[in-house]
This record gives C-alpha cells, sequence and structure tokens, in this order.
C-alpha cells in the first residue's frame, strides 16, 4: 500500500469516527446544543447558521431555514452569542418516541429579543417571550414525540396529507418566530414520568400543519407548567371514531398509555354524514364512545368526553343554529351514566359565537379575502375551521372545562391562569401568535 493511499485510508477513518462521534454526542440523552459562532459551552454541542439538518447528523435547522449568528464575546459561552433570523425558522433533532423536556435559553448581551415557540405541526409552546438588553430567560416546555410504527406491530394509517406532516416524521421539531427571536441554547431530555394527555378527535381538533387553519388541540400545551403534562395530539381531519380505530390510532395511543394519563375524546361533525363510519347519537355513537372509554380505563387513564363545538350558523334572530343534532346531548348523557368528566364545548361555543355576532364570529373561522396569503386566488369561507385566534379562544374554553370538570390536571395548568368566560372572549386586536409559513389552500377534510 502507498504512502498517498494510507494517508488517504487515515483521513477517511479519522472523518467518520469524528462523524460517529458527533452522532453519539446527540443520540444519547440529554442534548445539549450551544448556538452561534463563538467558545462553545463545556458539554454543549455547536450549532452555527450553517448547521443543516441531515439524518446522517440527526440535528440541525430545517426546512430551509435561513438564520443568523452573532457572537458578543465575552467569558461566558453560553450566552455570548446567538442564533436569530428575519423570518420563522426550524430546528430539528432525530430522536425515539415519547415526552422530551425542552430546555431553551433567549437573549441578548446587547438588545432585546421577542419569541414565541410551536412545535413539530404548530404546537404552541411559548406564546411571547419578552427579554431586555444582557437579560436572559430560561424556559421550558414538554414536547410528545409520536412514530407512525405501533410498539408490538402495526402502523398507523396516514392520510395522504399527513405523509410530510412534521408530527409523524420521526424528528422533534422546533419553531422559532416573532419580531426577534434569539436562542442562545437549546436542552433536550427525557420527562418519562410525565402525565400524557391524548387527544382523539377529527379536523376541529387535530394539530393543523398548515396555516391559515387552527384547531384548539395544538394550543392547548401552552397552558401547562413544563414540569408535568405533555399533549398528544392524534386527532386527524375528517376522522370518525370508527376511522380513529380502522386506522391503528386508538391502538397507538394505547400502546403509550400509562396509568394517571387522560384520554379527551371529541367527534361528531363526521360521525353524523351518511357513509360507512356513520353512527346514530343514541345507539351507534355512544357505542363507540364506550369503546374508548373502556380501553383509557383499562390502562388507568381518564377519560374525557367533550362535545363539539357548534359550526357557524346563525337563524334570522342571531341565534346559532344547531348542525350537530343529538350528538352533543348523547354524549351529556354518556358521560352521566358512565360517571365522566364532561368539557362542553358545543354549550360553550355558542356562548361565544352569540357574545360575537354573525360578523364578529367571522374572526373565529378561516376568512380570508382572496391574496391574503401565497398562491391563495380565492377568498377563503370556512365555517366549519378556525383561525389561530378562534382555535386560541376554544382552547381557554377546554382550559376551563378542566378547571371545572379536572381538578386534579387543573393543579398542573399555568400558576394564577385568569378566568375565561366564553361570553367575553379576547379581542383579536390584541391577539399575536405569528404565522409559520407553511400554507394551504385546501380545506381540511370533514368540512
Amino acid at each position: 500500500m502507498t504512502v498517498c493511499k494510507r494517508i488517504m485510508l487515515a483521513s477517511i477513518w479519522v472523518f467518520l469516527i469524528s462523524q460517529s462521534l458527533a452522532f453519539s454526542q446527540v443520540s444519547e440523552l440529554p442534548m445539549k446544543f450551544d448556538f452561534g459562532t463563538g467558545e462553545v459551552a463545556e458539554g454543549y454541542t455547536k450549532v452555527t447558521s450553517t448547521t443543516g439538518y441531515s439524518e446522517e447528523q440527526g440535528y440541525g435547522f430545517d426546512y430551509e431555514s435561513e438564520v443568523l449568528s452573532v457572537n458578543r464575546g465575552g467569558r461566558d459561552a453560553l450566552r455570548s452569542d446567538f442564533i436569530t433570523s428575519y423570518a420563522p425558522f426550524f430546528f430539528s433533532v432525530k430522536v425515539p418516541e415519547g415526552n422530551y423536556r425542552v430546555t431553551v435559553t433567549f437573549g441578548d448581551q446587547q438588545g432585546t429579543s421577542r419569541t414565541t415557540v410551536k412545535a413539530e405541526s404548530r404546537r404552541l409552546m411559548a406564546k411571547q417571550i419578552d427579554t431586555n438588553t444582557d437579560a436572559f430567560i430560561t424556559k421550558s416546555f414538554l414536547v410528545n414525540v409520536y412514530h407512525p410504527e405501533i410498539e408490538g406491530g402495526g402502523k398507523v394509517q396516514l392520510k395522504d396529507r399527513e405523509l410530510d406532516k412534521l408530527d409523524w416524521d420521526h424528528k422533534l421539531t422546533l419553531e422559532f418566530s416573532n419580531h426577534s427571536p434569539k436562542i442562545t441554547s437549546i436542552e433536550i431530555e427525557r420527562a418519562e414520568q410525565a402525565t400524557t394527555v391524548y387527544l382523539a378527535g377529527n379536523s376541529t381538533v387535530t394539530n393543523q400543519q398548515n396555516e391559515p387553519w387552527a384547531s384548539w388541540g395544538q394550543m392547548l400545551p401552552v397552558f401547562f407548567k413544563p414540569d408535568r403534562v405533555a399533549i398528544s395530539n392524534q386527532g386527524s381531519s375528517g376522522l370518525t371514531l370508527k376511522e380513529f380505530q380502522s386506522s391503528n390510532r386508538l391502538k397507538n395511543v394505547l400502546s403509550h398509555m400509562k396509568e394517571g394519563d387522560y384520554l379527551f375524546i371529541q367527534f361528531a361533525h363526521n360521525d353524523q354524514k351518511e357513509g360507512w363510519t356513520h353512527v346514530e347519537p343514541f345507539k351507534g355513537y355512544q357505542d363507540q364512545l364506550r369503546i374508548f372509554i373502556n380501553e383509557a380505563r383499562k390502562w388507568g387513564a381518564t377519560p374525557v368526553l367533550v362535545t363539539s363545538m357548534h359550526r357557524r350558523r346563525f337563524d334570522e334572530q342571531g341565534q346559532v343554529v344547531n348542525t350537530l343534532g343529538d350528538y352533543p346531548e348523547a354524549m351529556r348523557q354518556l358521560a352521566q351514566e358512565e360517571e365522566l368528566a364532561l368539557i362542553d364545548l358545543h354549550t360553550m361555543s355558542e356562548v361565544m359565537y352569540e357574545a360575537l355576532g354573525v360578523e364578529g364570529t367571522r374572526d373565529l373561522f378561516v376568512h380570508y379575502s382572496a391574496g391574503t396569503f401565497p398562491g391563495q386566488v380565492n377568498a377563503l369561507n370556512d365555517n366549519t375551521h378556525f383561525s389561530n385566534y378562534g382555535a386560541y379562544q376554544l382552547s381557554k374554553c377546554i382550559v376551563e372545562g378542566i378547571k371545572t370538570q379536572l381538578p386534579e390536571l387543573a393543579e398542573e395548568l399555568v400558576d394564577s391562569l385568569p378566568d375565561f368566560n366564553p361570553a367575553i372572549p379576547d379581542s383579536i386586536t390584541q391577539f399575536d401568535i405569528p404565522r409559520t409559513p407553511i400554507f394551504d389552500n385546501r380545506k381540511p377534510r370533514g368540512n
């Protein structure tokens, strides 16, 4: 073997070892990332503006994110530099299924910052983190990661629109946005003891990946403390009770469920429609709900029934028209029979809609003129699915239901959370959740 070949092979070997070591750094938990071009804090992995995500590396900036590395200098390796951007940006880490505590430090020695954090498919984790000059804030939150492959065999049957959904892509993805996001570090560790709240539902519950659609389930994480509760939202657009089971979604939930967890169940919008999954309110609907209830109880989890919210429809007197028939009442009666907690979103949404009126409720739903979003040729007028603002108001209704119906879970809500009256929703002029740069003009299934 020539000297040149030996040198070449040695170089390749060193490269492979270095890559292996780099991957092992982040494949073992906890993972610690130091953002910026300055000195790297001990025990952390360096991340600069050129650190793009790859399967081999297992971490990096994702989805064509354009970011800037800023180094202010100084002795504090962790806080002297940071990553920022003029647009929302994404950072992904390849992880197994489970609950993870994500801890992020925000701030800048020489300037202010404002950051909103979402995870996976637009799950709201931190609504607005503000820091003053030379002041830093460290905030934690829990992210549930799930895969389509089911432990013990089988696979969730994903719909076409879910195949590229961040929720199902074997990564934990964080999105940073707002006026001036500045991230100095991220730590990721397992949170195996966390209570998991599973959500089973349709398009009005699921994590809507594409703007301008949104659902209450993806807003719910922001209302919980960072230490104990993770939200696992496995609803999907267009689903019925029967389809949630036939697509192996209930099986997937049960494969991870443990004692002390919760299962929130909201269906009706699609179950009332004709087809093989149709069920009548006081027979098939209640029977199907009992399957979910009994399965959750087998694992020591608490089933919670959630009546479906109204669609946006009013009569000539400005009163809400019930388009869901007897399904909400069938759920109320079942909750009483089974001695279950019931969150009556059907009633609370009626109060909210009538308080806002025919025109005011347009803000709750996806109503946008043509040209509001990239490639949007026609106006969007959807009276079933919600805007970010509407989804956030409905999530507040869910929180109020938790306070009154689930006292143990309510203890895990953010401290000093003000009471919410559906008759007095937040003003949209004071609402600020930056949009994610992922748009789709198509309405979710189940309209």
